[in-house]
């Protein structure tokens, strides 16, 4: 594999990981091997929900599925019916109620004194790009109960359990999956390199693992479908020494579940298992020490890579300490956004700059007045504010196009503002490295030492920039 040019492509270190140190490598297969066409999926799924919610007798004529107006990393605010954009400290820094985008003035008086706790039950981190429908249904449900359309009384946070268990649902009937596996490549955005990268990872002397989610049915034609045609022996199970589906994660890495031989792949016909997990052998259900003793390997010693930031970073990396891989294909969007922008980020930097010296200037004019015999004239302290407010009308369209960089509705997944985003903080707290696909570490290698870049801290000397005299 020939590594791209640019950043988008890029495996980005929280903590130096040393990849010739790590022994075994779990997967997760939905989003993270097998790349799904976020519109695609989410649409239908959403589609789904609301047959499931028109069949309980909610309202669902003229919802609309509209993915840009939705993010992932936002949070649900359950008391309010909000969706809320927060810093890194939970300060929120954005929100809109229901559908409709709340003002400065409303934001600032809604969310005084309130920071996001994601251990607080008020809020529900949409954190995986299954969340995007989820967001899209509840935003439109709050909207209609407002209007009495949804008769009460009801409340916001009993609406969006109504709203999570349609989608669960969907999901877990089996429709939504047989619509996918009958036609792949409408919902699948298969990266041939990602086989690749397991193959490479096998004969660097790693030992590979699927654990999913997903049941045996679905696992099955979803890899052989994306994996079959790039795998030497022409079958996605030489890739993997141990597959585990229905793990029902996040429990898998924090409690003991029964476990199940899959004796017949065809079928997936059950058997009650004991005792460690086999090389070639298909397992339902069971935990992740059983993954330990079944390898003879702890901690530090496994990689564990996934999409779902509580359910396969978080988790994996608090109750195992396993080393952890976090994958956002959306990364790459985000990135070359940023990439194109860039002339301008430095404009507006250089501005900033600017300004801040103004405003230091300003604030020692007027300073200077109320001291006595001070030879300080308020025409000179207009004037600093005149040359402000010039300043600012060349900033405003600077800063107003890098905040809708990557989303038009909520700019960036991992900015915001001027401070990382609280999915972001999420992001360095307890995925070791993050990328945007699976096949990224293939043009790394199964021998990389990724390091972790030195951060800065405010008081960190910067280069200058151009700063008035």
């Amino acid at each position: 594999m020939t590594p791209p040019d640019g950043l988008q492509r890029g495996v980005y270190a929280n903590r130096t990981l040393n990849l010739r140190s790590v022994q075994a490598i779990g997967y997760d297969m939905d989003y993270t091997l097998i790349h799904y066409r976020t519109d695609a999926w989410e649409r239908t799924a959403f589609e789904h929900a609301t047959r499931v919610l028109a069949a309980g007798d909610y309202p669902v004529a003229g919802l609309v599925f509209e993915p840009d107006r939705y993010l992932q990393g936002l949070v649900i605010d359950l008391d309010l019916g909000n969706l809320v954009k927060a810093t890194r400290f939970g300060y929120v820094i954005q929100a809109q109620h229901g559908t409709r985008q709340l003002s400065f003035d409303e934001l600032r008086t809604t969310y005084n004194g309130v920071t996001v706790d994601l251990n607080n039950p008020r809020f529900r981190f949409m954190n995986t790009l299954f969340t995007i429908s989820e967001s899209a249904l509840y935003a439109q449900f709050v909207d209609r109960l407002d209007d009495g359309t949804i008769p009460g009384p009801l409340g916001y946070d009993e609406l969006y359990r109504i709203v999570s268990a349609a989608l669960d649902e969907s999901h877990t009937t089996g429709a939504l999956k047989a619509e996918i596996v009958a036609d792949p490549d409408r919902f699948c955005d298969i990266d041939p390199d990602t086989a690749q990268t397991l193959i490479d990872q096998r004969l660097a002397g790693k030992r590979l693992l699927l654990i999913t989610n997903s049941d045996w049915s679905y696992t099955k034609a979803m890899m052989s479908y994306a994996f079959d045609r790039h795998v030497p022996s022409g079958s996605w199970r030489d890739l993997f020494d141990i597959v585990v589906v229905a793990a029902a994660k996040p429990r898998f890495f924090s409690e003991v579940e029964p476990v199940y031989r899959v004796v017949d792949a065809d079928r997936g016909l059950l058997q009650p298992h004991w005792g460690p997990f086999k090389t070639g052998d298909v397992y339902h259900g069971g935990c992740a020490r059983q993954v330990e003793q079944s390898l003879g390997l702890t901690g530090a010693e496994i990689l564990y890579v996934g999409d779902h930031l509580f359910g396969d970073v978080h988790v994996t990396k608090s109750a195992l300490r396993w080393r952890t891989a976090l994958i956002m294909r959306e990364l790459e969007a985000e990135i070359a956004a940023a990439q194109t922008f860039a002339p301008d980020e430095a404009e507006l930097r250089r501005l900033m700059v600017e300004k801040a010296v103004l405003e230091d200037r300003l604030a020692q004019a007027r300073m200077a007045l109320l001291r006595p015999d001070s030879s300080a004239s308020r025409e000179a302290v207009e004037s600093l504010r005149e040359s402000l407010r010039t300043l600012d009308e060349r900033i405003v369209p600077l800063a107003r196009a890098a905040a809708e960089l990557g989303n038009p509705t909520w700019g960036p997944m991992m900015r915001a503002g001027n401070d990382k985003s609280l999915f972001a903080r999420q992001v360095e707290k307890y995925a070791d490295i993050y990328t945007s696909r699976v096949a990224n570490l293939g043009l790394r290698t199964p021998f990389a030492f990724l390091r972790a870049a030195r951060t800065s801290l405010p008081h960190d000397l910067m280069p200058r920039e151009i700063a008035p005299e």
